[in-house]
């Protein structure tokens, strides 16, 4: 019984680690999203784009490159 009271601290100290871990990778995921499709709305509106191709575009390549960044935080 002492031998499972010692092991469970260690058990709930590994599942905040995991939550912190994949939460900070969902932010980090949005951050990267979020500021390539913000950059692409600022070009598009000072160039006054009738179609928001650019907008469309960085979006596509933030999504990309925060999928990269997901799958090399994971694979460490």
């Amino acid at each position: 019984m002492a031998q499972n009271e010692q092991n469970q601290p260690k058990q709930e100290g590994k599942a905040v680690n995991a939550y912190a871990k994949y939460t900070g990778m969902a932010v980090q995921m949005f951050a990267v999203i979020g500021i390539f499709a913000f950059a692409g709305y600022k070009i598009d509106e000072a160039s006054h784009h009738q179609t928001k191709w650019v907008t469309a575009a960085l979006s596509l390549i933030g999504v990309f490159a925060s999928l990269y960044l997901v799958i090399r935080s994971v694979k460490n």
